[in-house]
């Protein structure tokens, strides 16, 4: 008989305080240190995955109208797909490395830097991405050697409960374990102490849990939303522009913390715009997007509703779809001129399928606009010619970016990820996800016969600071005005050019003479 998927339960708040304790007891009898059992973790965990693949697409479906080819894409694969990389590596990953700019004199001492687990952590999930938001972290987790408490978003129950099956059946459980419940039990797991809290959510939530982490002085990563601009100039192709960023927002029906708020497009490119998001739409869903199977659902009424009230609140002009069904939780994707920036698409985050367009004048308008709507937000997507789209990456500033695309530079799972200021902080996937769970611990190893040097830092200290400042001392390469100094040799080798490439055509000059010196032979 087929698995089914278990009814939510949440676990018992009075057993979460020895859930805590016997990780970090597995963790202090250093069972999870070895690579090996880090490796085999992991290997049960691919294999926890595979086995129960329909279990959690079906879970996903349930939770968010998932549709299977975006399970797969985003979810059950990548998390496969992420095991299975870091497997591959992560002997490479944790072993000691030379230190860095070591001065020779200090090479005795063999500097290294030792990759150390930081002990017993916690990880809570998201409910949009409900495996790979949790589970993305958790990898690295293992992967790093610390014990971890794994806590899934309860807004998408169905997928926590097939997960932290999958984590009981599968995981050691005196070092690995899942807490299943709402804002009880998170409290509960924040009243412990931590080595290290990874939190993916809403900045409301990130807040709390960040002053109470300050509490106990526990380090802290933040994945957090953002009021992500894209900026379409006038040079850009509005087709690709269409397509790319009507994929953001229709993808998981738009719930997706790094896509597009939001667009500021260029007034001249605008109709041109607009015509081709229609055109879009009726190619992604040649039959309707309500009745397709490629089309996801809110999570639930409350966001539904939330939704809504923002669309509600606007005074923009609706030119594409506005049709919702709170029964089963269906927003069309809708297109919103907005024209005003203190619009309710505008000032908050959307998390739906909503795309409020603002038309600007310029570049340098739609630049302004995008740093006071939010000046660190967690994506900015920039369209148009290279030297524009150059211009939007070094005048704004995000937790990454993706030029002439919809978070691209989200979608690939090696690359390092993560938010700044109000957008989060830290970053994870790919070996990144190993470094957020490591501690670089440098270290050094003085030999005995190395006593005698080491003689002038022991007191008394009569006589040794002139030896201390021959030995150590250096000088600078610029004089008091700032200005690097250039010694003879350097200027004779360059013809007194400020760089190689100016020496090179200087040389090239003596070489060869002068290019009106140049003799060319007759054909």
């Amino acid at each position: 008989m087929a698995a089914s998927i278990p009814s939510f339960e949440s676990t018992a708040l009075e057993s979460i305080p020895s859930i805590a304790n016997t990780l970090r007891s597995s963790f202090h009898s250093h069972k999870t240190r070895p690579l090996e059992f880090r490796l085999l973790q992991l290997r049960k965990l691919y294999w926890g995955l595979k086995d129960n693949e329909p279990l959690l697409s079906a879970a996903l479906a349930q939770d968010l109208g998932k549709p299977v080819f975006e399970a797969f894409l985003t979810e059950i694969t990548w998390c496969e797909n992420d095991i299975l990389f870091v497997c591959k590596n992560l002997a490479k990953w944790t072993r000691d490395e030379k230190a860095p700019d070591i001065p020779l004199m200090n090479l005795a001492f063999s500097p290294k830097i030792r990759k150390d687990p930081l002990g017993c952590v916690l990880v809570i999930g998201a409910f949009n991405y409900p495996l790979q938001l949790s589970l993305g972290p958790f990898i690295g987790a293992i992967a790093a050697g610390n014990t971890a408490v794994l806590k899934p978003s309860e807004v998408s129950p169905a997928t926590a409960m097939v997960m932290g099956n999958i984590v009981r059946d599968y995981l050691d459980p005196a070092a690995y374990t899942v807490v299943q419940g709402g804002i009880p039990e998170t409290t509960a797991l924040l009243n412990e102490k931590w080595d290290k809290i990874f939190y993916t959510g809403n900045a409301v939530v990130g807040t709390i849990i960040a002053k109470k982490a300050a509490e106990s002085l526990t380090p802290l990563t933040l994945e957090l939303g953002g009021r992500n601009p894209a900026i379409i100039s006038r040079n850009a192709d509005p087709r690709l522009a269409a397509r790319r960023l009507l994929w953001g927002k229709v993808h998981n029906a738009g719930q997706v913390c790094v896509s597009e708020n939001y667009i500021l497009v260029d007034n001249e490119i605008f109709p041109a715009f607009l015509a081709e998001l229609r055109v879009a739409l009726k190619d992604f869903f040649p039959k309707g997007v309500e009745n397709s199977s490629d089309f996801g659902r809110i999570v639930n009424q409350r966001h539904f509703r939330r939704i809504r009230a923002l669309l509600d609140a606007s005074n923009g002009k609706i030119l594409i779809g506005g049709h919702m069904d709170e029964e089963t939780r269906y927003i069309e994707p809708t297109v919103i001129q907005v024209n005003d920036l203190d619009d309710s698409l505008i000032k908050d985050e959307i998390f739906g399928p909503l795309l409020p367009i603002y038309v600007v004048n310029d570049l340098d308008e739609a630049i302004k606009i995008a740093n006071d709507v939010s000046v660190t937000p967690l994506a900015v997507y920039a369209f148009g010619k290279k030297a524009e789209t150059d211009k939007v990456l070094r005048e704004t500033r995000s937790g990454g970016a993706s030029v002439n695309d919809s978070f691209c530079h989200a979608s690939l799972p090696t690359l390092a990820f993560g938010g700044i200021g109000e957008s989060g902080s830290g970053a994870y996937r790919g070996k990144q996800s190993f470094d957020v769970f490591t501690h670089r611990r440098s270290f050094t190893t003085t030999p005995s016969w190395f006593e005698s040097l080491l003689s002038i830092r022991y007191p008394p200290y009569d006589g040794k600071l002139k030896k201390f400042l021959k030995m150590a001392g250096e000088k600078p390469n610029f004089d008091r005005e700032g200005r690097v100094k250039k010694n003879l040799i350097w200027t004779i080798l360059t013809l007194g050019s400020n760089g190689s490439s100016g020496a090179a055509t200087k040389w090239g000059t003596v070489v060869l003479g002068k290019p009106s010196d140049v003799q060319v032979p007759p054909k």
